[in-house]
């Protein structure tokens, strides 16, 4: 038999069947199974995605299974949980989804399961490392989104801003993928020139960069505030990673990743630049991060620990 990929996604919410229709549309895998506590969502949802394959760029085997299926998986992707409602911030989730998830990773692991898990569920930091802990896994081979849409959004706005093609605008935003993150200023640069080059040949008011980040950072409030979730961002984000795990890509993405020394900080899993290929996290990239961004991503890290090490001191 010829070995294919398979990717089986736990939670087929908006975020869940977003990324499966997402995933079809680009072929990035060879079989996709959609596991969900509500059976008859999953299989609705798997039985609307193969009508839509002879429109698809390549062949998917696409079904609704259960955690069995886990056994051959080379990623399971988990997008279950409670989602964030208005007024509230991610880290209000994260007792009632670490509890969630010890169920269903649990579940995961007794099928057999050796490969790569890619959390999206919030707060996605301290749900990546609860995966870590509950799966027994390897380190590189628990990846959280982490902050590769607060990045995506940064891309956009700032090429929205200076009228340039998102693509050819390289920023990141590091840290919690939440109300502690911050951008990178330092190293954000747009064709290979930095900001701050480029704003001193074009029109710049600082006030509109300071907005950008905090529109940036406040995006999930305002989406959720006009209709009620966000998913398709997060699920494009998600596609992207899966892509350069399964192809082995060796691509620089914003993920989740567990910090050992790395930035100054340990046992943590937050946003970072790290190598994804099909080992999962090949290593992280440490940038050379000035004293403000120094001072700000490490009170993400203090922010963080203080509320994860309460919860999961009770597993």
């Amino acid at each position: 038999m010829v070995k294919v990929n398979r990717v089986v996604l736990v939670g087929t919410g908006f975020v869940g069947s977003s990324y499966a229709f997402a995933l079809l549309n680009q072929g990035i895998t060879e079989e996709l199974v959609l596991v969900d506590l509500n059976e008859a969502k999953a299989e609705g949802d798997a039985m609307d995605l193969n009508h839509g394959l002879p429109f698809a760029p390549s062949r998917t085997k696409i079904w609704y299974g259960s955690y069995a299926d886990c056994d051959q998986a080379d990623l399971v992707v988990i997008t279950a949980g409670a989602n964030q409602k208005p007024g509230e911030t991610r880290l209000d989730l994260v007792e009632k989804n670490t509890n969630i998830f010890k169920g269903i990773v649990e579940q995961i692991m007794a099928s057999g399961f050796d490969g790569i898990f890619l959390v999206a569920t919030n707060p996605v930091d301290i749900l990546t490392y609860a995966v870590w802990k509950f799966s027994g896994l390897p380190k590189e081979r628990v990846i959280g989104s982490g902050t590769i849409l607060d990045t995506a959004r940064f891309r956009f706005l700032l090429g929205q801003y200076y009228d340039v093609d998102t693509r050819n605008v390289h920023a990141y935003i590091i840290g919690e993928h939440g109300d502690t993150e911050l951008p990178v200023w330092s190293h954000a640069d747009i064709a290979g020139m930095k900001i701050s080059e480029w704003t001193s040949k074009h029109e710049t008011n600082q006030e509109d960069l300071d907005n950008i980040f905090i529109n940036v950072r406040d995006a999930a409030y305002h989406i959720i505030e006009r209709k009620g979730a966000t998913y398709y961002g997060i699920a494009m984000g998600l596609v992207r990673l899966t892509k350069a795990i399964l192809r082995d890509e060796n691509s620089v993405l914003t993920v989740s990743a567990y910090l050992d020394g790395e930035y100054g900080h340990n046992d943590i899993y937050v946003g970072v630049p790290a190598v994804v290929n099909r080992g999962g996290i090949r290593e992280v990239v440490e940038l050379d991060l000035n004293k403000k961004e120094k001072e700000k991503f490490s009170n993400s890290v203090k922010v963080l620990k203080e509320t994860m090490d309460p919860v999961l001191n009770k597993f």
